[in-house]
């Protein structure tokens, strides 16, 4: 598995990266099978280090975690430890998934955008309804089952996930509604 470690605004140490190296290859190899990268963020916020872990596994889903504390190792700690939680929660559905799909998730490009919000006067009417761009990206939207799509959105800790839908083909969007459950949204073709 290949390892990206760094440190927004603070110096990441070789002993860190290397607990940081043993600790997730042996929850991410117990509980996922062929997982092909990971990328490790430190930052500090006021007191506090933040440790912020995404794991992408070579069927294309991914698993994020985050976590903050007043140490740096147990910053990573905490999140190793959501880590683990999650992929034991998926297991047996990471397997299956493994043994049903032969090819990897397949992958649509996308454009993204950032949209300015409007913090002026909250009272007053807004010149335009046309809003500002700050910033475009490219993303990828993955083509999934409903099934995928829900454990996909549980692992990346993500209130909402956009996916084309394997069995019918258009987009389709799963979220997680207020009253704890998950909703999803199969608009007709």
């Amino acid at each position: 598995m290949r390892y990206q470690i760094s440190g927004k605004h603070i110096d990441i140490g070789n002993a860190l990266q290397t607990h940081v190296q043993e600790e997730l290859n042996g929850v991410v190899g117990k509980y996922a099978e062929r997982p092909t990268d990971a990328n490790v963020i430190f930052s500090k916020n006021g007191a506090e280090f933040v440790c912020e872990t995404t794991v992408h596994l070579s069927t294309g889903l991914t698993a994020s975690a985050k976590a903050h504390a007043h140490e740096i190792y147990a910053a990573f700690d905490g999140c190793c430890n959501k880590m683990e939680t999650q992929l034991r929660r998926y297991k047996r559905r990471l397997k299956d998934h493994h043994k049903d799909r032969v090819e990897p998730v397949e992958l649509f490009g996308a454009s993204s955008y950032i949209l300015a919000s409007d913090h002026e006067d909250e009272d007053s009417e807004p010149d335009t309804l046309q809003p500002m761009i700050v910033a475009e990206m490219e993303t990828k939207i993955q083509s999934l089952s409903v099934g995928e799509a829900v454990m996909q959105m549980e692992l990346a800790g993500s209130p909402v996930l956009v996916f084309r839908n394997e069995g019918k083909g258009g987009l389709n969007v799963v979220y997680r509604r207020d009253d704890g459950n998950i909703g999803w949204i199969d608009p007709q073709n």
